[in-house]
């Protein structure tokens, strides 16, 4: 079964940490890998956030976490 990103972000957006995470946990494709890393960005965890951005053929970015919503949500179109 393929990840609902969008269902993932807009959790995300909402505060629904947890519920996100246990949704996009489970997918390893590109996008899924980095909104993963973009969620341990939100937690502060950024040695996972790396990997996991690592695991998304990515680097952890530098950006504001509002800046990279928005470019993780802007790949959904």
């Amino acid at each position: 079964m393929a990840c609902d990103h969008k269902k993932v972000l807009d959790l995300a957006k909402a505060g629904a940490w947890e519920e996100s995470h246990a949704l996009v946990q489970v997918h390893g494709d590109e996008l899924s890998c980095q909104i993963h890393g973009y969620l341990h960005r939100v937690e502060g965890d950024l040695g996972n956030a790396r990997y996991w951005y690592g695991r998304g053929n990515s680097r952890l970015p530098d950006n504001s976490l509002d800046e990279e919503f928005a470019r993780l949500y802007a790949r959904l179109a």
